[in-house]
Order: structure tokens, then C-alpha cells, then sequence
């Protein structure tokens, strides 16, 4: 047998035992993970193992959850479901996935479908625009009997969808809570004001410009000893802990480690437990002109993107400290372009902060952010 035989011979056994799994009593969650695996095997019975588990009961929660990776296929899986006849569904949360206007538009068919009853509908940070939106609104007109709530915050829809939603809102729907932010460099709901933590400074690290503006320089800086300064990493924090939901920009020019940490993180020594990034107690983003976008956690490192003529030298940065997320942004023309999600549980307030390498008038600028 060829080895492409034997790959196919693995990924039907591999879709059996799933399958075998989905029709087990498990609870939604582990339910749910396994209709993403089927998912990226491109499975075609996805559709049908969902509705039977809908239908059966197996599948007891009329939630589905977040956070879960969804593709654009998946929204078509999803579209089936709220058409179908015997859909339970009252609550879905496809919040922090990269659905797109593409994924809204295949969901909007099942929304329209007068088999849909479902009541709210999280879209939080889905990297829609004013066409996902348009989408929305004509699905939502043609079944306007159930939907109570649509949480779109965390998108960037422009002053014209939001009008959309807005008028058809007004016109005939039964919605009572339509939840939005417009997203740009100068417009955000959740902006915070960041200060410096002079005490953290790296003696390599000049600050200028308020306070605002950090440029890497060989020479040493006149800091005076603190227990809280990172004696050998190019790198500082933020002075006031955050515990909600948060927005900020970094503006960076050639390499710049784009982080938060809790407060506990190790100051002194050469070693991984004081480096952004490399340790349990702080996550980053690299940007490099050469290199593109990695992110780290844990010692754990993911390449995100390579370098390219549609670059950004800004980054927007998201934390949702109840939700448990920390999202990356590329910032270009106004727009938001999605570049990472991390999803965990956080149990300690989470300092921003900058890292550099020894790259001589290297610099990165936080951004005041204007609402």
C-alpha cells in the first residue's frame, strides 16, 4: 500500500474511534472538542453526528461554547443546526474564534431559517466588518421572532454597520441588548492608560517622551538600585495590574517583545524564569521586521507569520482577564487583523510589558489610545 493509502487508512480509523467517542454520554465540552476534530479531518458526516447528538440528547447543554478554533466550515456545520427542525439551540458562543465575514455569512442562512429560535448570540471578537454585519441584519430581518441579544464588542463593523443593526433593531426586532465597539487605532471601548513602572527599567532601556517612548541604548542609564529592576533582560512592566478587560497599542520599529506577566516574575539572572515569555508567569509576542510574529508561553513558542510588503510596525493587544483570553493584533489602516488567541485561566493580576534585544536605537511606544 502507498503511503498516501496508509494516511487515508489512518485518518478513517482515526474518524471511527471519534465517532465511536461522540456517541458516548460525555459531557458537552469534551462533545463539542470532538466535533472540532472531526472538523479538521474534513470529515463529511460532521453535519449529521451534530444533529443526531442534538437530537438524541446526548448533547444536553443548549450552549456551545468559545474559544473552540471554529473555521469557516464549521459555521457551515453550524448553519445546518439552526436550520434544522429539531434544534434545541438557545445560547451560542462563538466569541474569540476567526470566523470572518465568510463564517458570518454562512451562519446568517441558518439564522434566517424560520427553524431558528435561538434567543442570543455571542460573535464577541470575531474579526467582523460592516459586510459580516449586512449579513446579520438581512438574516435577522427575515427571522426576527427570537433573537433577545447579539454581542458583537470586540469587532471592528465601522460607523455603517452599525447602522445597520441599529435601524433594523429599531424597525422590528424583539432585540434587547445589541453589544458593539467600533475598533480602530483612535476608538476602543476597553483603552487603558498604561504607566511605565520606572522601578523595572533595565539600565539599558532609556524612556523619553513622557514616559511613553522606550529605546534600547548601549550605554548604561543612571537608575538607582531596586529590587523590582530587571538586572540583565531588556525588558520592564507596567506599573498597575489589570483584572478586566483591557486594550492597549504598541508601536515597535524593529524587534519588540510585546508581553504581560504577573507580578511575581523573577527580576535577577540570566535565566528563562526572568524572560518574557519562557516561564509560567508571562506571555509575549515577538515581533521582528525579518522574522514576522511568534508567540511564547511557558516555554512554549508558536510562528505565527513571515514578514511581507503588508507588515504593520503597531500591534494592538486585548485582555480579557475574566474570560481568561489574551489576543494579538496586527493594526493597519484603521483595521484590526487578527494574530493570536491565548486561552487559559489566570489567577493573578497581569502586568503589560516590553522586552528588547540588543539591537542599538531599537524603540517601541505605547500608544495613547483616544476614545
Amino acid at each position: 500500500m502507498t503511503q498516501t493509502g496508509n494516511s487515508s487508512q489512518t485518518n478513517q480509523e482515526t474518524v471511527q474511534y471519534i465517532k465511536k467517542k461522540i456517541s458516548e454520554n460525555l459531557p458537552a465540552d469534551k462533545s463539542i472538542n470532538l466535533f472540532h476534530c472531526l472538523n479538521e479531518l474534513n470529515d463529511d458526516s460532521l453535519v449529521e453526528e451534530i444533529q443526531q447528538s442534538l437530537r438524541s440528547g446526548r448533547l444536553s447543554t443548549d450552549e456551545l461554547l468559545d474559544c473552540c478554533n471554529l473555521s469557516e466550515r464549521s459555521c457551515e456545520a453550524l448553519s445546518s443546526v439552526l436550520s434544522s427542525q429539531t434544534s434545541r439551540l438557545r445560547i451560542l458562543d462563538l466569541s474569540n474564534n476567526n470566523l470572518q465575514d465568510s463564517g458570518v455569512e454562512l451562519l446568517s442562512a441558518g439564522l434566517k431559517n424560520s427553524h431558528c429560535e435561538l434567543e442570543t448570540l455571542s460573535l464577541s471578537g470575531c474579526l467582523i466588518t460592516q459586510k459580516g454585519c449586512a449579513s446579520l441584519a438581512s438574516a435577522l430581518k427575515s427571522n426576527p421572532s427570537h433573537l433577545r441579544e447579539l454581542d458583537l464588542s470586540y469587532n471592528h463593523p465601522g460607523v455603517a454597520g452599525v447602522k445597520l443593526l441599529s435601524a433594523q433593531r429599531e424597525e422590528q426586532w424583539r432585540l434587547d441588548t445589541l453589544r458593539y465597539c467600533i475598533t480602530s487605532p483612535n476608538s476602543f471601548l476597553y483603552s487603558c492608560h498604561l504607566t511605565i513602572n520606572t522601578n523595572t527599567v533595565n539600565r539599558h532601556l532609556k524612556l523619553s517622551e513622557n514616559n511613553k517612548k522606550v529605546t534600547f541604548e548601549k550605554e548604561l542609564q543612571s537608575y538607582p538600585d531596586h529590587s523590582d529592576r530587571f538586572d540583565v533582560f531588556h525588558q520592564l512592566l507596567c506599573r498597575d495590574g489589570l483584572t478586566g478587560r483591557c486594550y492597549w497599542e504598541v508601536e515597535w520599529s524593529d524587534l519588540g517583545y510585546i508581553s504581560v506577566s504577573y507580578r511575581g516574575i523573577r527580576r535577577e539572572g540570566n535565566n528563562n524564569d526572568c524572560l518574557f515569555g519562557w516561564n509560567s508567569q508571562s506571555w509575549t509576542l515577538c515581533c521582528s521586521r525579518d522574522r514576522g510574529y511568534t508567540v511564547c508561553h511557558n516555554n512554549r513558542e508558536t510562528y505565527i507569520s513571515s514578514s511581507s510588503s503588508s507588515f504593520s510596525h503597531r500591534v494592538a493587544v486585548h485582555v480579557d482577564w475574566p474570560a481568561g483570553t489574551l489576543s494579538f493584533f496586527k493594526v493597519s489602516h484603521d483595521s484590526l487583523f487578527h494574530l493570536y488567541t491565548f486561552n487559559t485561566t489566570f489567577t493573578e493580576p497581569l502586568y503589560p510589558g516590553l522586552g528588547f534585544r540588543a539591537w542599538p536605537e531599537s524603540y517601541m511606544v505605547l500608544s495613547e489610545i483616544r476614545l
